[in-house]
């Protein structure tokens, strides 16, 4: 029986791992991944067209608080804004900016009148500026110096520590966990779809081409069904690992050959500081120091993950997972003659799976509350959300309750699995519904 079930694994595995498919997306996938890491750093590295902003600025308190930048040159208008709206669109600038009189002591709106779309810096560096001035503004004339409102203004460094049995301390980064196991459990959840789907549409190919007649004949339905789930696993595990090392070997070459594209921008050089509000020096100085503190904390929370046991999770509940869900598809796609028929029993499976995803956000919120408990333990839902809950530590007996409970959700699955796929492979012509696969499942033998 061994001998068979790897006879068809070793088939299974080397058809699809020698389809254009397969190698297209090994090598399609690592590309797209890599460029997540790469492009985004490369275009906040480059350096935009300057746009050119006339100001036409009736209270004169704001046209001189703008100031030009590499990317943002203020040009004052001694003009009204009825003649400057005239003469915009000759002018070849960007945009044109109108803050109004109004009797009000201090405005607090203006109009931005633009040919093209304004960019998103261009905006929030005129509000910005305009929000700083119209504060020092309402300051002085509440009597309060703006230097000394400024310099009261904090910020808090809140340091999460788990405090274990015995005083001993772990620190932990609520942050770096949270991307952590969203991603880890958003990639099982479309590991799982992706190739438990390629297991029900190769038990349909096989039952609608009638190759499965030839193959029974030779080893039993429950042989071929595990050998197809199997092999299809080995399939997904190959993709995923040769996708890992071939995005890590891309994205290290490209910042070698390009070390300069992706160096972190300075600092000082953003700042953008209001000489009547406080000196440049001394804000950068501070800016500098809550950057570095933020750094410091990410790559001492990136430290402090234990990568080994990230992984080892990982490819447990992806497989437990996969293996589960991939015996039910199997069973579906037993039942039916195509993908159109399958769609009514794929949705009640698919569902738990749906519910993980769409609750991994309160599981973030609360990893060890009574409903990421629950979710993390019942099999259909456990891969997704115990992967949410494993980088904020687990007890060791929920972990233990988990796998054991998908273990057995497993073996439970496949052995109902196994009584469709027995009488379904076989059955043609015929609309199956639910009453016709509890007489399966009722069937000895």
């Amino acid at each position: 029986m061994t001998n068979k079930i790897s006879l068809i694994i070793k088939r299974e595995y080397l058809t699809r791992v020698r389809k254009k498919s397969f190698i297209v997306m090994t090598i399609l996938g690592p590309i797209l991944m890599a460029a997540l890491f790469i492009v985004p750093t490369y275009l906040a590295t480059m350096g935009g067209d300057t746009k050119t902003i006339q100001v036409v600025d009736e209270t004169g308190l704001f046209a001189e608080r703008f100031e030009n930048t590499d990317a943002l040159i203020f040009k004052p208008l001694a003009m009204d804004i009825e003649a400057a709206k005239e003469l915009f669109p000759r002018s070849g600038d960007d945009a044109l900016l109108y803050i109004p009189m109004t009797e009000l002591s201090v405005p607090t709106s203006a109009f931005l009148y633009f040919d093209t779309q304004p960019t998103l810096v261009m905006r929030s560096t005129i509000s910005n500026t305009m929000r700083r001035e119209v504060e020092s503004l309402k300051l002085a004339a509440s009597g309060i110096e703006p230097e000394i409102m400024r310099s009261i203004k904090s910020s808090v460094n809140l340091m999460t520590i788990k405090l274990h049995e015995g005083g001993k301390e772990e620190k932990k980064f609520s942050e770096v966990a949270t991307i952590l196991g969203f991603v880890s459990a958003f990639m099982i959840y479309i590991f799982v779809f992706m190739f438990g789907s390629q297991v029900l549409r190769g038990v349909i190919e096989e039952k609608t081409s009638r190759i499965i007649e030839v193959i029974v004949s030779s080893v039993k339905p429950f042989q071929l069904m595990m050998g197809k789930i199997v092999g299809v696993g080995m399939v997904g595990l190959t993709q995923f690992l040769l996708w890992v090392v071939l995005t890590l070997v891309i994205v290290a070459g490209v910042q070698t050959a390009f070390p300069g594209k992706f160096q972190a921008p300075q600092t000082d050089q953003m700042l953008v500081t209001d000489s009547r509000i406080a000196g440049p020096a001394q804000i950068s100085e501070e800016t500098l120091q809550m950057d570095d503190s933020v750094m410091a904390q990410i790559a001492e929370g990136i430290r402090t993950i234990n990568f080994s046991a990230i992984i080892f999770s990982f490819l447990f509940y992806f497989l437990g997972g996969y293996l589960l869900y991939a015996a039910l598809f199997a069973a579906i796609g037993a039942a039916v003659d195509n993908e159109t028929d399958s769609q009514q029993f794929m949705f009640p499976v698919t569902i738990p799976l749906i519910i993980a995803i769409v609750m991994a956000q309160y599981v973030i919120n609360e990893p060890n509350g009574a409903v990421a408990f629950w979710f993390s333990i019942i099999p259909l839902t456990s891969p997704v959300i115990m992967m949410i809950r494993i980088p904020f530590g687990v007890p060791f007996t929920d972990l233990a309750l988990s796998a054991s409970l998908l273990v057995l959700g497993f073996l439970g699955a496949t052995w109902l699995a196994a009584k469709i796929y027995r009488t379904g492979i076989l059955m043609y012509g015929k609309k199956v519904d639910y009453a016709e696969l509890w007489k399966w499942l009722k069937y000895k033998g």
